[in-house]
């Protein structure tokens, strides 16, 4: 059972448990050396059964024969893990909430869901219980409770950092990713887990763009965080770094397949952009098709106990049809290379991690459908792409979390990294000059 906070835990932990790094004479020396970090529970422990959020999974599955490489290359470089964290059942949701284990408590905002399905990874960091955790990303795990706990989460390009011995949920879009408090704890994990040469170099981007249609889909920018993207990166890169064209308009003129699903989006009431939809949409039916095939077996055999929200939506995966597949990795394909051409080897794109302030807990179903239908229109960029995208906290505004992220193309990982170190400490200046109206409400 995840433990409560009455343990001072914030219900973050499935199991607490050391891992030491191996002894040596140099072990000062290592990069990450006495820093200690926490494992979601979907990685394997050799000898330790990988729970996946569910009970019946532990209870159907044998001890892992073998540990995770990312967990390992953590230790190798001398962290500590204190155990394994909770996270959503089978990973297939946002919210945060289990059934079984209990939901941790998001530090940032009690009432409200901590984000999935990393959410005991987000929470124990948050909390300050680690130092950095480990998570998963297929269509969101590590950037929303990231953003809803107001820390840094990295997905990083995908197929870049092992999945070996990760359950897999859909192996098309998942990720490993990690989560730290602030970006120079974040930047140092990600010189060990990131298989990239160190590049000490400083590269600014050429252009950075912010696409007003896709910070319309919050439905008020209220919390002026396009405004502070657009101040920070002027100020930072020069006026003409800026460009503010229309993601969606973009990806229908060079994205030819949109075409063929976009009029079943077009009518939406709630603020969307149709393109961006139809994105999410083939990713999704993707995911599903994956997960049906890694998972469905083992559904219909045990049955399991899933907890609401999840229940419906794993039956609804395994019970689908695929779909014109065909169509759907054509369209993943032009995708990929439209965005490519669109941002290039030294741009950004900036938009906002999630459409608006986390969940209340137990809201209602309606709504958060809602919520998750624009949250997947902006998670999909990046996730349908496959490149790198960083979840940036703003600070809190009227008791809730902001954050915005950027994203790189696919192998620009650490150049991600790089113009967040450059932009940071300016969108920290220009988030409070802009929140400084309501300064008595805010902490930055």
């Amino acid at each position: 059972m995840a433990m409560g906070l009455e343990d001072g835990e914030y219900g973050a932990f499935m199991e607490k448990f050391k891992m030491l790094p191996s002894q040596s004479q140099h072990q000062q020396q290592l990069p990450l050396h006495g820093l200690t970090f926490a494992i979601k529970d979907i990685f394997d422990i050799g000898g330790r059964v990988t729970g996946f959020g569910n009970p019946d999974w532990a209870r159907t599955h044998a001890p892992a024969g073998a540990t995770s490489p990312v967990v390992l290359a953590a230790l190798a470089a001398g962290a500590i893990s204190i155990g394994k964290t909770v996270m959503d059942e089978m990973a297939y949701s946002i919210n945060g909430e289990n059934a079984h284990y209990g939901t941790p408590t998001n530090p940032c905002a009690p009432d409200r869901v901590p984000g999935g399905s990393s959410s005991g990874s987000a929470v124990a960091v948050a909390a300050k219980l680690v130092d950095f955790a480990l998570g998963t990303d297929t269509g969101g795990s590590v950037r929303v409770p990231a953003a809803y706990c107001g820390i840094f989460g990295l997905r990083p390009s995908h197929g870049l950092v092992s999945t070996e011995n990760v359950i897999p949920m859909s192996q098309m879009f998942d990720t490993v990713g990690w989560f730290a408090r602030d970006l120079s704890m974040l930047s140092c994990v990600s010189n060990v887990l990131l298989p990239l040469a160190a590049d000490n170099t400083i590269k600014q981007p050429t252009h950075v763009t912010i696409p007003k249609d896709c910070f319309e889909i919050l439905g008020s920018l209220s919390d002026q965080t396009y405004q502070i993207l657009n101040a920070s990166v002027a100020k930072r890169f020069g006026n003409d770094a800026v460009d503010n064209r229309n993601l969606g308009e973009f990806v229908s003129a060079n994205v030819p397949t949109v075409g063929k699903f976009i009029s079943d989006f077009s009518r939406s009431e709630a603020p969307s952009v149709p393109a961006l939809s139809v994105i999410s949409y083939v990713m999704r039916c993707l995911q599903r098709s994956e997960f049906k095939a890694n998972h469905g077996e083992w559904v219909k055999t045990v049955k399991p106990n899933l907890g609401p929200g999840i229940r419906e939506r794993v039956h609804e995966a395994i019970a689908s049809e695929d779909g014109p597949m065909e169509d759907f990795h054509v369209l993943k394909t032009e995708f990929k290379s439209a965005l490519s051409a669109l941002i290039k080897d030294d741009g950004i794109l900036a938009i906002p991690t999630v459409p608006g302030s986390p969940p209340k807990l137990r809201m209602e179903a309606v709504a958060l459908e809602n919520f998750r239908a624009r949250a997947f229109s902006l998670l999909s960029i990046a996730g349908l792409s496959g490149f790198c995208q960083l979840s940036i906290p703003l600070g809190v505004r009227h008791g809730v979390p902001v954050s915005v992220s950027l994203v790189a193309c696919h192998g620009a990982d650490r150049f991600l990294l790089s113009v967040a170190q450059e932009l940071y400490g300016t969108l920290k200046q220009e988030t409070k000059k802009a929140w400084s109206w309501s300064s008595s409400d805010s902490s930055l």
